[in-house]
């Protein structure tokens, strides 16, 4: 196992326009770890709810006859650091791939994210996503996590030097993500802490320690009831622990709750078409971070959220959306109006 690049790597030629930048730069801002991953999305022409019987759940067995399968590039970390990219920030990726990798790693250079930090596996594949989405956009998913078990062997020290402002602690491997969380915490660098699909996973104990002392706590409103649930927590301790949170609520946008700031709610930029809600909390996170990044209020950070969140909901598959500015200005201005859209406008990246 080696970190970087492997020995002879070859990418492909036809991943897409290619935007300037410069791949291992001194200094990256924002480090996001978490899972890499390939993503196979299907669709089911139908409803899940109508087919589970509420008093046979314990003996269910159910096969679906799905009408679509798209392969394409996915996991959390992946996703939200393409969306940085994308932003014109220059984001450091950090975790668990294998030997397949290296497409994957040149389509994620060329759109501004440095891979430097990947850790290589030339024993097992890259994690695997496999998921089922019906008409009402709610999924039956399976994840193969291959190499993403390794993350655990990342150590974060060594990339502190690079100047990192914040480091998101995405869903991966549960021993990677304690180890990453508590780095944070003894070298004092501010963290995210955003336990997403494997709040299912984690007791109560190590969803604690995952919490404590994050600058950002970000969930949707499934997790954040789930995560209350495990810790034992009311939101008066979670306040307690946490500077703020952000809590998105699918169609119904996204709250923020803060020690100095109250609570916000943000709406949401409407919708051209429902395709596919794989990635939208990532894309969300990713128009968060650049915002805040950029100097925008929480605020306005949650509504360029919201934006790049819509654009993935648009697409089949986190990585799939295209960065239009005059399109990004209009949309933003007919969701939130002129004076918002200005404040925003001065942090958006040109193409």
């Amino acid at each position: 196992m080696a970190p970087g690049p492997r020995p002879g790597e070859q990418r492909s030629l036809s991943r897409g326009p290619l935007r300037p930048r410069a791949v291992g730069c001194v200094i990256v801002p924002i480090a996001v770890t978490g899972s890499i991953a390939t993503d196979h999305l299907m669709h089911f022409p139908g409803r899940f709810a109508d087919l589970l019987v509420a008093d046979q759940l314990d003996r269910m067995s159910l096969s679906f006859l799905v009408d679509d399968l798209v392969i394409r590039r996915g996991g959390s970390a992946a996703n939200i650091a393409f969306g940085l990219g994308v932003l014109g920030q220059s984001p450091l990726l950090v975790g668990a791939v294998g030997p397949d990798f290296a497409e994957y790693r040149g389509w994620l250079e060329d759109h501004g994210v440095d891979c430097s930090a990947v850790l290589v596996c030339d024993d097992v594949h890259t994690a695997r996503f496999v998921c089922t989405t019906d008409d009402d956009m709610r999924q039956i998913a399976s994840f193969y996590t291959g190499a993403m078990a390794r993350s655990r062997e990342i150590a974060l020290a060594p990339l502190v030097p690079r100047g990192l402002d914040i480091v998101l602690i995405g869903a991966s491997d549960p021993e990677g993500m304690l180890r990453h969380t508590a780095e944070c915490r003894d070298l004092g660098v501010p963290f995210v802490a955003d336990v997403s699909q494997q709040v299912a996973r984690m007791e109560g104990p190590e969803l604690r320690l995952l919490v404590e002392g994050a600058r950002y706590l970000m969930t949707n409103d499934y997790e954040w009831e789930l995560l209350q649930k495990k810790t034992g927590w009311t939101d008066e301790q979670v306040a307690e622990r946490v500077e703020v949170r952000i809590t998105t609520l699918g169609e119904h946008g996204a709250t923020i709750v803060g020690r100095d700031v109250g609570e916000i709610t943000v709406g949401v930029v409407q919708e051209t078409a429902k395709v596919d809600p794989t990635g939208v909390g990532d894309a969300f996170r990713a128009g968060f971070l650049a915002g805040t990044a950029g100097g925008l209020s929480l605020e306005r950070a949650a509504q360029l959220g919201s934006l790049i969140a819509v654009q993935v909901l648009e697409t089949d598959g986190g990585q799939e959306w295209a960065w239009d500015r005059a399109t990004a200005v209009r949309r933003l201005s007919d969701a939130f109006g002129p004076e918002p859209t200005a404040e925003i406008e001065k942090v958006l990246p040109a193409a």
